[in-house]
């Protein structure tokens, strides 16, 4: 009787001892998501500009994350043009930060453009690929990007391959 009651006691004893064994880091799924974008408001006499660009990455470790992300952007020009533009897509998004204030990125990018001059309207695709190079600090990045499919007669959104990016992740 006294060999089985150690017997019980003991193998209490490992599994209470295997089950304290679990560490206080564990993460789900959801601890690994940010949340966050970019936005831009321009408002001038003739022209106006808003634009909105939610997206969600997953880290990966400490050095890669990918996503996604949506873009809405409203363009209003009321000078001689008189025009309205649309754009609205989604993009997939990669990041690397080969060290801790650095962040190499890409991203492939999808745009609908609707495009209504005076009486006239114009509805294509746009498809844009940036590598970026970004300073990271805290939640924010603030760079530059490369369009390496920038064609200048057939790009409306941007005077230049070359842009700057603001994003902020929380």
């Amino acid at each position: 009787m006294h060999k089985i009651t150690y017997l019980l006691i003991f193998n209490l004893l490992i599994s209470y001892s295997v089950l304290s064994q679990k560490t206080e880091n564990t993460y789900s799924f959801t601890d690994h998501i940010r949340f966050g974008g970019g936005f831009n408001i321009g408002l001038s006499g003739s022209f106006s500009t808003i634009s909105i660009s939610p997206s969600a990455i997953y880290d990966f470790s400490n050095e890669f994350s990918a996503g996604l992300g949506l873009t809405y952007v409203y363009l209003k020009n009321k000078s001689t043009y008189n025009n309205t533009t649309h754009l609205y897509g989604g993009s997939i998004l990669a990041f690397y930060k080969p060290i801790q204030y650095i962040q190499l990125s890409t991203e492939l990018e999808e745009l609908k453009i609707d495009q209504n001059y005076n009486t006239a309207n114009f509805s294509r695709w746009q498809t844009a690929l940036y590598i970026g190079f970004e300073y990271v600090t805290g939640n924010v990045a603030l760079g530059l990007r490369y369009d390496v499919l920038y064609d200048e007669e057939k790009n409306i959104t941007q005077p230049s391959a070359l842009t700057p990016v603001f994003r902020f992740y929380f």
